[in-house]
């Protein structure tokens, strides 16, 4: 499985440095809850897009974006060979 994750799937007020914002998207929480529901599956790639520093208020979404890629490389490191 390869994971993709698009910032501007998180509400606006949560990361708002994105290409295309769209209000009514998950809390940076309920995201990185998602992403933590994947473990155990076999991931062999995971990228992160839409990150725009040029419309981050604050650096709100890089964080954000810092922490859903660290979830994700923690699905990753669980796979059952890295154990």
């Amino acid at each position: 499985t390869y994971c993709s994750f698009d910032i501007d799937f998180i509400d606006p007020s949560y990361a708002p440095g994105t290409g295309t914002p769209v209000c009514g998207g998950l809390s940076s929480h309920q995201a990185m809850s998602i992403i933590r529901g994947l473990t155990g599956i076999n991931l062999i790639g995971l990228d992160l897009v839409e990150v725009s520093p040029a419309y981050d208020v604050g650096e709100i979404t890089a964080l954000a974006g810092a922490h859903i890629a660290m979830e994700m490389i923690s699905v990753f490191a669980a796979k059952p060979e890295f154990k």
